[in-house]
């Protein structure tokens, strides 16, 4: 059943895993949806040759107005929100799949900038963390005193930069970092991904309060585990509301990217296209 609402022209910027998913979808069954492709970008657009029709291949992502599109889709690198964002926000609503971009302050401003300047929105991909809604539910009445979000993998599946490019793990299973999300998204970004989340959703705590604790577990070679853990204030009899979810997500040995991550961001782009475009951000 196609969609009744726009945004129907949706371009991809990013040709990982993930972004090669959302163009064989978008391809296979956009159109049924009333969903376009219209572009995809990529840093290196050699890896687009031959798998890409080159009708669709952006050489320059500065040039996408011309495509005219509804939706741009990140999944590239925070580097391309950061950079470029705002800029796309000029012509597109867009759908951020690097998050943790957003633990830059400057970067968020100048998206909540352009978004309200241009009339476009700020779509934030749930990506791994479970229960969003819920913690967004929560976190508007006032009910959420913590949150904490612990993701684990073997060390093979990390991307890290910086003074944790340098961790090695002690023993089978070894804290990497433990600390507000607004630390670690620099120096993991594509790994944090699902914290950035997470203080998104609860922005009364945001980035400086959300707890992120990364893992290097020797022991889960095929698998991204990740714990969210929630407390509410405490209520007549002293006790608080809690609770505690264990995700486990199979990945291939190496990914960044878990399978159900990929399936979530799809239903993500989907969904996101139901909503009407309204300045801000917002978690799809």
């Amino acid at each position: 059943m196609a969609l009744d609402r726009v945004p129907r022209r949706v371009g991809v910027v990013g040709y990982g895993r993930l972004g090669q998913s959302l163009v064989s979808h978008l391809l296979t069954q956009g159109p049924e949806l009333g969903l376009e492709l219209v572009f995809v970008w990529n840093r290196d657009p050699g890896r687009l040759a031959g798998k890409v029709p080159p009708s669709l291949q952006l050489q320059d992502l500065s040039d996408l107005g011309e495509r005219h599109p509804d939706l741009v889709v990140e999944v590239a690198h925070p580097k391309i929100i950061q950079e470029s964002g705002a800029q796309i926000l000029r012509h597109a609503n867009l759908l951020v799949g690097s998050p943790s971009a957003l633990a830059d302050q400057a970067t968020e401003r100048q998206l909540l900038e352009a978004s309200k300047r241009w009339n476009h929105a700020v779509f934030v991909a749930r990506g791994a963390l479970w229960g969003t809604e819920d913690i967004s539910r929560l976190d508007s009445a006032g009910g959420l005193q913590s949150l904490r979000v612990t993701m684990a993998t073997h060390p093979d599946g990390f991307r890290l930069e910086g003074p944790l490019a340098a961790a090695r793990s002690t023993g089978p299973r070894t804290v990497l970092y433990e600390g507000p999300v607004r630390g670690l998204c620099p120096f993991a970004p594509r790994n944090s991904n699902t914290m950035a989340a997470a203080a998104l959703a609860a922005p009364s705590l945001g980035f400086d309060r959300v707890i992120g604790v990364l893992v290097a577990d020797l022991s889960l070679t095929d698998m991204h585990v990740v714990d969210v853990e929630l407390r509410g204030p405490p209520g007549p009899t002293g006790r608080s509301f809690a609770v505690h979810t264990h995700r486990e997500n199979p990945a291939a040995p190496g990914a960044v990217t878990g399978s159900a991550t990929v399936t979530a961001f799809w239903r993500s782009l989907v969904g996101c296209c139901q909503l009407p475009s309204r300045p801000g951000i917002h978690i799809c």
